[in-house]
């Protein structure tokens, strides 16, 4: 069942949670969100973090596929996969595995990812955020492709590949791609409005409402194009929603006593 849109401000509110406590909790999270009347559940995708907070990381994929079984309202995905250390084809295969099993609440969020040198160097992936962005744009030509259903024939600068992956996704012509772009950087501006919508994210911090308008103002918006705005602190919904916010996310940085922290914002509601 598709998740309802709220109607605060005409925008649909969101989660995105970092997955790095215990496993049952981020599922448990879900649940409470959905009861408590948030439209949407997204999960960090990391390797590593910090590495000095000694933090237990868990895969977002199989925690969502946790969740799909247990809700039935929910927008579910990655808010974001980094796409440059991820094969393509293996992250098309997840996002319809998680749309047969959620109904067609699948969501894909994607972008370059940070922190560049504990989530790629420390492999052995290339750090440059050139070099990522040229895998991120081949990967997204070919995820959608690959999601769309029917052969494939990719002869793309990064990735050559002749496949036809079945089933095809619930959701037609596939599930939504949103990608992540860096205020107030045009070209990733640019790569996100090829797509189905933008989570524009600041150097250091949440964009404004104002640097999200002025942000947006940069580039056409496509229609039917959402934009997943990121909320700051002490900052009203409606500023976001005047800016052109078609989702406003709840995040909280994962240090101190984050998890009850979060756990009690989940379960106020997103009017709490």
């Amino acid at each position: 069942m598709p998740a309802r849109a709220s109607t605060q401000n005409g925008m649909r509110n969101g989660l995105s949670i970092p997955p790095f406590t215990d496993p049952a909790t981020v599922v448990a999270m879900a649940v409470d969100a959905e009861a408590a009347g948030w439209d949407g559940v997204f999960l960090w995708d990391h390797m590593q973090w910090d590495t000095g907070l000694g933090l237990d990381i868990h895969d977002p994929w199989v925690l969502l596929g946790a969740m799909a079984s247990r809700t039935e309202r929910v927008r579910l995905g990655t808010l974001v996969t980094p796409l440059a250390r991820r094969r393509p084809w293996m992250v098309a295969k997840h996002v319809t595995t998680l749309d047969h099993l959620s109904g067609g609440r699948a969501v894909l969020g994607v972008g370059l990812g940070v922190p560049a040198d504990t989530d790629f160097g420390a492999f052995g992936d290339p750090e440059a955020d050139r070099e990522r962005a040229a895998v991120l744009d081949d990967g997204l030509e070919l995820i959608d492709r690959l999601l769309r259903g029917g052969p494939v024939d990719h002869q793309g600068p990064r990735f050559q590949v002749r496949a036809e992956l079945r089933p095809a996704p619930v959701q037609q012509p596939r599930p939504p791609i949103w990608v992540a772009a860096t205020v107030p950087y045009l070209q990733p501006l640019r790569r996100a409005a090829r797509w189905d919508g933008v989570a524009p994210l600041g150097k250091s911090a949440v964009p404004t409402p104002d640097e999200l308008a002025d942000y947006l103002a940069l580039h056409e918006q496509p229609p039917d194009w959402d934009v997943v705005a990121f909320q700051g602190p002490d900052t009203p919904a409606a500023d976001y929603a005047a800016a052109g916010a078609t989702w406003l996310i709840d995040s909280e940085w994962p240090v101190g006593d984050w998890v009850a922290d979060l756990r009690a914002r989940i379960r106020s509601g997103p009017d709490g």
